[in-house]
């Protein structure tokens, strides 16, 4: 591609003494979801009142203190939602809604007929500061911009009277801040903040909202600009910095994260990065981050499934299979290297305290912090290898196969992965591990078999006694033989007898067992890995309520292996 000049490398702010990269987030911000206001807008079918009560509800129960509802001037839905909050007592004592208005005096006084019996409120005044928008949208210059925004200011003022009892704090947005020249940006919320002109105290702090409206820089440079900001701004500790980022360039996680560092008190975002465009931050995944390195986010994102669900109704949007946390394969590895580190991880915590360091390998944060299931990490297609395909066994079949077994498991899933072209399901898997060694009866079939001690006793249920004769009829390929043989045991006296058979001779390397179910329904799952004359290696599988039985079952497997 060539640029031709169309483009030019974003420019960094004026030379100052940084100290962000030397930070760590301790801490959560200050949250505030706009999932109602800026995510309804980006909707292709926007959210009726009845949906947006709901995900309201929703948003509480997350733990939001601040919510931008909307947009009461725009419409006359917008309007009747905020009245239907306010008359329906739907807002807890301490949750404060955000109102969003241009800097214009019919919307403003609009506004405020909206908060009538509201008991706290953020009311959010904008206007646009950028070169872009002074030029084309406005055609002003930074003077006649900046008296905008002091007009929308005693506009408010003018209005406040209007409140009726609702405790009102001030919010300004400098929109397009990321591409506004910083030292201008500075000089018009300096000039917002002496028109509010009332005194500040904890509780009443002036918002200044620096957004992204368009990403457009590195994030470093993002954090050089907070940080300036922040710096230059007069009565910095009076202030409440807050970031509004949205995702033109892939990189909002990212600015938020750094714009934390760089002195951000507060965060505006939406549940899984719902916006205009790419989208606006996702506060989900943010929060996450921070839980992942040990910093309480104070949401409560415990039940990722429920709120994806929720999030998709309310919406009609779905949310990407890859999208951090939430997506439906961020904790599944097809590759059989992750697998098998996965499933090692998996198996020593199992030992370890409840809470001991989450520290298995490829997953950043356990999945049941947040409502996942082991059950679809490990998932099979023919990129997967033998971990991956031992897991499922092991994890949802009980069948603990030996691990010199699992690169010949593993050969058959990824066959059977291959001939599909597709992945295959956890179902799939055992059915092809019991098609390979449980239920083959080619080229040789056990038809009958019977055992007593050489001594003449016979006795099934005792299959461990030293001195073993059995009996037995094998078919190799379609022609019955009936043979004898006799061992120290059911399992050696098997191997002798079929000697006598056309079946290739063999050494018996070794023997595996295990039990498997509970109760009446326990059975022995059996093991053998025999060297054939050829010098051809095997595993075979046997399973029956007798040992004895699951490791003759086992050997018949094994000269059937293909």
């Amino acid at each position: 591609m060539k640029v031709n000049g169309k483009y030019k490398p974003f420019e960094p702010v004026p030379a100052f003494n940084r100290t962000w990269p030397t930070k760590t987030i301790t801490k959560a911000p200050i949250w505030c979801s706009v999932d109602l206001r800026d995510g309804n807008q980006a909707l292709i079918n926007p959210m009726g009142v009845e949906q947006k009560l709901a995900f309201f509800d929703l948003l509480v129960k997350i733990g939001f203190k601040e919510i931008e509802v909307g947009f009461p001037s725009a419409s006359d839905t917008e309007f009747t939602f905020m009245r239907r909050l306010v008359e329906e007592n739907h807002v807890p004592d301490d949750v404060t809604l955000q109102v969003l208005c241009q800097a214009r005096e019919p919307l403003i006084k609009r506004t405020f007929e909206s908060l009538k019996g509201c008991k706290k409120a953020i009311f959010h005044l904008y206007n646009s500061t950028s070169p872009a928008q002074r030029k084309y949208t406005f055609n002003k210059s930074k003077e006649e911009i900046k008296q905008i925004a002091i007009d929308g200011i005693r506009c408010v003022k003018s209005c406040l009277s209007m409140s009726q009892g609702t405790d009102i704090r001030l919010e300004y947005s400098p929109e397009s801040f990321s591409t506004t020249e910083i030292d201008y940006a500075v000089e018009v919320c300096e000039a917002v903040v002496q028109e509010w002109g009332h005194a500040a105290d904890e509780n009443h702090k002036i918002i200044l909202n620096l957004p992204t409206t368009v990403e457009c820089a590195l994030p470093n440079q993002f954090a050089d600009q907070i940080e300036y900001f922040c710096q230059h701004i007069s009565n910095r500790e009076n202030l409440i910095i807050s970031l509004h980022n949205h995702n033109d360039r892939g990189e909002g996680v990212a600015q938020c994260e750094l714009g934390l560092l760089a002195g951000a008190d507060r965060v505006e975002g939406c549940l899984f990065g719902n916006g205009e465009r790419t989208g606006n931050l996702d506060i989900v995944n943010v929060g996450l981050n921070m839980f992942s390195q040990g910093v309480d986010p104070e949401l409560d994102l415990s039940d990722i499934p429920f709120l994806s669900e929720e999030y998709t109704k309310f919406t009609g949007m779905e949310i990407p299979p890859r999208l951090p946390y939430a997506g439906e394969l961020v904790f599944t590895a097809f590759s059989g290297s992750h697998q098998d580190a996965i499933r090692k991880g998996m198996a020593a915590r199992v030992k370890q305290e409840e809470n001991a360091l989450w520290d298995v390998p490829y997953l950043t944060i356990d999945p049941h912090d947040i409502g996942r299931q082991y059950e679809g990490i490990i998932r099979i297609n023919s990129q997967s290898g033998k971990g991956g395909a031992a897991y499922i066994l092991e994890h949802d079949y009980g069948i603990a196969a030996p691990k010199a077994m699992h690169p010949f498991i593993g050969s058959v899933i990824k066959n059977t992965a291959d001939k599909l072209q597709r992945e295959i399901t956890n179902e799939e898997v055992y059915q092809a591990f019991k098609e390979t060694w449980l239920h083959t009866k080619t080229p040789m079939e056990l038809k009958e078999i019977t055992q007593k001690h050489v001594e003449g006793a016979t006795d099934c249920a005792d299959m461990d006694s030293e001195q073993v004769a059995v009996l037995a009829t094998i078919s190799w390929e379609g022609k019955d033989y009936a043979v004898a043989g006799n061992g120290n045991g059911p399992l050696d006296a098997f191997v002798n007898a079929i000697k006598q058979t056309p079946a290739p001779k063999f050494n018996l390397v070794s023997f595996h067992e295990h039990s498997i179910g509970e109760g009446a329904d326990t059975k022995a799952m059996a093991y053998v890995h025999i060297t054939k004359e050829d010098g051809t290696d095997a595993w075979g599988v046997g399973k029956s309520s007798n040992v004895g039985k699951a490791g003759i079952k086992a050997v018949v497997s094994a000269l059937n292996y293909k």
